[in-house]
């Protein structure tokens, strides 16, 4: 790992937010950011990232690598929750397993949208089209971890129901996939004048929000960190080990589909990362009895971290040696 890297990433000042929102907690202080704040920095870092791919995308002639670009980021979200899930199963019940394995088959846009800062930092390109692969990759996990918990409810004779109909639509009508699809659709239908217009908002001040954003996740992965250590050594080391092999190897497969090194890293982190917000929420409605307290802190206190401090830089590392 070129370890230049990895110290621009861990003195990023949007990470070191993360840390001191982590920190406030550790010595009990009573910095916090306020929900609604919470809520619209969220909403903005989603809006700006799908505005300005949309507009990538309106500068980019449609290919057969935007297609299979497309249809490899569904296929993670496909798979990566069917064989996490069985993994999962060795030590969790059908609700959890489910639950946890939609996550990480899932992707976390805030992440997501630290690695373009990442990217943008080291001045390596890449294409507008990656956010419309992310947006993608969001409602497919769910609806394989409801299947599996229905399947295996099933068979093991449970008796409870799943209303997944109200499931599926709410993960294709979810707040966060619905604002950056429809941003990324203004963003492609906006004309570069009309985009200058509001690039004062849409990218000037981005990496501002990003930071306060990010302190704000410091501070509830703060709380739910020691609660969830005491949940077992198993799914501490799931949290960590699952995206390292998932991020690795996408790292290693993309390079079929892409030349680009931004692409590619941006294709492992989506690989990587886990979903602490819509995945969450459909679960909620979905499976009542999955462990909120589990599957959250695993996405967003271990996993989440580990992405933007380690696993950046080890998958561009993989990335450029092979």
């Amino acid at each position: 790992m070129d370890l230049h890297l990895l110290i621009d990433n861990l003195t990023n000042p949007a990470l070191l937010f993360f840390f001191l929102g982590v920190i406030a907690v550790q010595i009990k202080s009573d910095l916090s950011i306020p929900e609604n704040s919470s809520k619209f920095i969220s909403f903005y870092l989603l809006l700006s990232i799908g505005f300005k791919g949309g507009q990538e995308l309106a500068h980019s002639e449609f290919n057969l690598e935007i297609l299979w670009a497309l249809l490899f980021g569904i296929a993670l979200a496909l798979l990566v929750p069917i064989y996490t899930y069985f993994i999962l199963r060795r030590k969790f019940n059908v609700e959890n397993a489910g639950a946890i394995a939609a996550a990480y088959g899932s992707v976390s846009a805030v992440t997501f949208v630290t690695t373009i800062s990442f990217l943008e930092l080291e001045n390596i390109p890449f294409s507008g089209h990656m956010v419309a692969v992310m947006a993608l990759m969001e409602a497919p996990s769910i609806m394989v971890g409801l299947l599996l918990m229905m399947y295996y409810k099933k068979k093991n004779k449970e008796k409870d129901q799943v209303p997944i109909k109200k499931v599926l639509h709410h993960a294709l009508t979810n707040g966060s996939v619905l604002l950056i699809i429809g941003s990324l659709i203004i963003g492609l239908l906006a004309s570069e004048a009309q985009a200058e217009g509001i690039k004062p908002f849409t990218t000037d001040i981005f990496k501002g929000f990003l930071a306060v954003f990010l302190l704000d996740m410091g501070i509830v992965s703060g709380r739910k960190l020691s609660d969830f250590i005491k949940k077992g050594w198993f799914a501490l080391v799931f949290a960590i080990i699952i995206p390292v092999i998932n991020g690795s190897l996408v790292a290693v497969i993309s390079g079929v589909l892409t030349t680009s090194n931004g692409n590619r890293l941006l294709f492992a982190i989506l690989a990587a990362s886990a979903s602490y917000i819509a995945v969450p929420a459909a679960m909620k409605i979905a499976a009542p009895k999955a462990n909120p307290s589990l599957y959250i802190p695993m996405a967003l206190a271990i996993t989440f971290p580990f992405n933007i401090t380690f696993g950046m830089p080890l998958y561009l590392c993989i990335i450029n040696l092979s």
